[in-house]
């Protein structure tokens, strides 16, 4: 199978020879940020919004990068450009871009950036499975970071309590996704993905105190304002999430993914909800693409 083209370090080579230095930054202390992103039958989706949210990581993190807005955005548009003939097989794209402090034994003299873009098939095998029938959920006890620490409204690698998490979620369910909780137990965000709920009609959704500034997330506000669908940001608790009429999550892959269980109980009757369905409809519609059948036509196991 060919491999993918990609950009690192100002070069464009295969994606399998990209190589970090054992002494760069972003692998022995995980000093790097990125951001992913989707193409929509190979047209990128929001790349404007995903730039914006990697360069406010890089001034919070103070990385220099080394290329302007304007370049990062040509770099990613010219990867899917270098990878288009893979489209047909693959249905369409996911892009990650990341940026390294570079190399340093201390964070104030470390550099020069290491930045890399590449493409891979979106990861449909992820949640194909659960779109018609509602993903599992499991909260975890390893709790997200608060914003007194590191600031979670950054995308950035050092992410042990996910990885956690995942761990825990899976020892509840196997086919469960984390659901975290912030210091004082309120909701906040999955390993990949945010958190709504639906109860008596209204769409709500952790406050972003202690979560990514997610564009998906932004997506489904705008989408609910759309369809006349009332949405609220404001503290929920497991108790929320236990007694919602509804439950879904949203991340890059399939926009909206309903959850149907928690904790092995099923949420409701245990079935996707209207509302969930619909917004997922609407996503579709927006970007031309029947997000369901392309997952399960692509998915590879």
């Amino acid at each position: 199978m060919p491999t993918y083209t990609a950009y690192f370090k100002g070069e464009w080579i295969p994606s399998d020879e990209m190589k970090i230095d054992r002494q760069d930054r972003g692998f022995r202390t995980a000093d790097v940020v990125f951001d992913a992103m989707r193409t929509y039958n190979g047209g990128l989706f929001k790349l404007g919004h995903h730039i914006d949210r990697l360069y406010r990581s890089l001034q919070y993190a103070r990385i220099d990068s080394g290329l302007t807005r304007e370049e990062m955005s040509a770099i990613v548009e010219e990867t899917v450009e270098r990878n288009r003939g893979r489209l047909k097989e693959d249905g369409d794209f996911q892009l990650y871009m990341f940026v390294t402090r570079g190399k340093g034994m201390w964070a104030n003299i470390a550099g020069p950036a290491t930045v890399g873009v590449e493409a891979y098939q979106v990861p449909f095998h992820r949640y194909a499975p659960f779109i018609d029938n509602g993903a599992h959920g499991a909260v975890a006890k390893t709790r997200s970071y608060s914003h007194q620490s590191v600031d979670p409204k950054i995308k950035h690698q050092a992410r042990m309590n996910f990885n956690l998490a995942e761990l825990e979620a899976k020892d509840i369910d196997p086919d469960a996704f984390p659901v975290l909780l912030d210091m004082e137990g309120n909701l906040t965000e999955g390993t990949i993905n945010s958190m709504f709920v639906v109860t008596n009609g209204v769409i709500r959704t952790p406050t972003d105190d202690n979560i990514l500034q997610s564009v998906s997330r932004s997506v489904v506000m705008d989408l609910a304002e759309r369809l006349g669908i009332p949405l609220v940001e404001e503290q929920l608790q497991p108790y929320d999430l236990y007694t919602a009429d509804e439950a879904f999550l949203s991340f890059t892959g399939p926009g909206v993914l309903p959850m149907t269980v928690v904790d092995r109980q099923d949420i409701a009757d245990g079935k996707p909800g209207p509302i969930t369905t619909q917004l997922l409809a609407a996503w579709g519609e927006m970007v031309g693409v029947d997000i369901a059948d392309q997952a399960k036509r692509f998915a590879r196991y």
